[in-house]
């Protein structure tokens, strides 16, 4: 047990006097060498049959005692104190809403292990980060549902992201409609902060909302969206199955709506990030994280309580024990 845990001292100058402990040691033993005398005898023989005390052992106890006093003396007078402190923290709370594509082009092996699973490996990371905000999930590819509300219980929330894969829907691009559903779901939230994160690959060619018209709803409802374009320049690797079901790989051409994005960030109050790789990818996480932190008001409150009464009664205690032996089983037999 560590008897100084959580213990501060009002005045530790005091401890300076610690110093002193040394000097009254060597005075001490000075003292004591110069009451020693010498007798000369020319036998000991009478010595032998004389009773035998074991009181000489104890004979250095008042110093001993006296340096205890001292030290719990010292302690006493720099003022011990336990500090606790504790705070009432106020969240303001966001809400998130990650809509991502499952489209056939995620597939793609310009990504480890390809667009899809490293986005979904990424983002449940973020996730993780965020343990104070509601987030819920969108996927879309030629239409969108929900596949996780708004919800604080992450644990489910990454359950459902884990189970999302290409086919879920039809395939296809439909990036208004995914965006239009993520808005649905955050027009009535009352949190302070409403944020739609949308990762795509491609250009939208399905749904019966465009793009644009979906970020303009979204800015009515004050949520901002932050687009991301995900996939490397130029040609990717993409798998194809043949009629046997063997896989076999295909350079396809990257095609990003970066125009798109930008607009739609810029239209809710976002920002546009492109992601080339796994590394960039978690970069813009990072970067988003940052971005939307939670506002915290916090108020602390600190209270201290004196803990030097136990010292100052260990030194009165020492002192005590030492008058009382010198004066009853030690009196005169140490000297």
């Amino acid at each position: 047990m560590n008897w100084f845990s959580g213990i501060e001292f009002a005045h530790p100058g005091f401890f300076w006097l610690l110093l002193l402990i040394p000097l009254m040691i060597a005075y001490y033993y000075w003292r004591n060498r110069q009451l020693q005398g010498t007798l000369g005898l020319s036998t000991t023989k009478s010595f032998a049959s004389a009773p035998k005390s074991s009181l000489h052992i104890f004979r250095h106890t008042g110093i001993v005692l006296r340096c205890l006093a001292f030290i719990a003396l010292i302690l006493a007078l720099a003022r011990p104190q336990s500090a606790f402190s504790w705070q009432n923290e106020t969240t303001e709370g966001i809400d998130i809403m990650i809509a991502t594509d499952i489209s056939g082009s995620m597939l793609a092996e310009d990504f480890t292990p390809n667009r899809l699973e490293a986005g979904k490996n990424i983002a449940i990371n973020f996730i993780k980060n965020r343990p104070n905000d509601r987030i819920g999930l969108v996927i879309f590819s030629g239409e969108s549902f929900t596949q996780c509300p708004l919800t604080i219980d992450h644990d489910v929330l990454i359950n459902l992201f884990g189970d999302i894969k290409n086919g879920m829907i039809d395939d296809g691009t439909a990036i208004g409609m995914g965006l239009a559903t993520a808005v649905n779901r955050l027009k009535d939230s009352e949190a302070k902060s409403k944020v739609i994160i949308l990762l795509t690959d491609g250009v939208n060619n399905k749904g019966s909302i465009p793009p644009i018209t979906a970020a303009q709803i979204a800015k009515q409802f004050g949520i901002r969206v932050y687009t991301v374009g995900i996939g490397t320049n130029g040609s990717a690797r993409y798998p194809f199955k043949d009629q046997f079901g063997n896989t076999h790989y295909e350079m396809v051409p990257v095609d990003v709506d970066e125009n798109t994005l930008i607009k739609i960030s810029n239209i809710t109050g976002g920002k546009y990030f492109r992601a080339r790789n796994n590394n960039e990818l978690a970069q813009i996480y990072e970067q988003i994280d940052k971005l939307e932190k939670v506002k915290i008001a916090v108020t602390r409150y600190h209270k201290k309580t004196e803990r030097y009464l136990p010292f100052a009664i260990l030194a009165l205690l020492f002192l005590s024990i030492e008058f009382l032996l010198n004066n009853t089983i030690f009196k005169g037999a140490l000297t």
